[in-house]
């Protein structure tokens, strides 16, 4: 990625050089500047807005309750993973912060959760965690799994797309909710039937 911006920068630089329109690339290079600080800032207020009410939740035993009840839903789609592990708190915490669009609060939760299940198939010496090969390890079924549902990301209320929808002064920013909602939800249950046959596959 680094190597592909750097290379459009520098398109775009000659380019401008070429066609005699370098002050203007420069011009927009500093309103760019300029535009993505003012939509941090505006992403922060909305982002710490979400993600103290999460806390709030988190501290209120909301976050535990939701956990509970996603039990079903985990049980489904990591039938190997047991229910107690610490993995299924923080699987379970990532998926309801991203059916809230918290992706920014998803991230933390994620992380350890693929942390636990890499702890998880040490202890359990899963022969296909290990390539024989090379001696690295490769991602489990319950990391696949739950890597392609976060990226999925059923999302309800998509935080980010109507921070920028404000920002760049939409008429009615939450007017996304709704196509967002038919998305995710398609992409979800894609993911999820991609995961079950390919675990099939693998069962076989």
């Amino acid at each position: 990625m680094n190597y592909l911006w750097a290379i459009m920068i520098l398109v775009g630089i000659l380019y401008g050089a070429f066609h005699g329109t370098l002050p203007a690339v420069a011009n927009g290079a500093l309103e760019s500047a300029k535009e993505a600080v003012t939509l941090c800032i505006t992403m922060a207020g909305v982002m710490s807005f979400w993600v103290g009410l999460m806390e709030i939740a988190q501290k209120g035993g909301i976050i535990d309750g939701l956990s509970r009840r996603l039990r079903p839903l985990l049980r489904f789609l990591f039938p190997g993973l047991p229910m107690e592990h610490p993995a299924c708190r923080y699987i379970a915490t990532n998926m309801i912060a991203n059916i809230f669009g918290l992706g920014w609060a998803a991230t933390p939760a994620g992380l350890k959760a693929m942390k636990e299940l890499e702890k998880l198939e040490a202890e359990k010496g899963n022969p296909e965690y290990l390539d024989n090969f090379s001696g690295s390890r490769r991602a489990s079924r319950e990391m696949c799994t739950f890597l392609i549902i976060n990226i999925s990301s059923l999302q309800l209320i998509p935080v980010n797309i109507i921070g920028y929808r404000q920002q760049y002064g939409s008429v009615s920013p939450t007017a996304i909710i709704a196509p967002a909602i038919l998305c995710t939800a398609v992409s979800t249950l894609a993911a999820i039937l991609f995961c079950k046959v390919m675990d099939g596959i693998a069962r076989k």
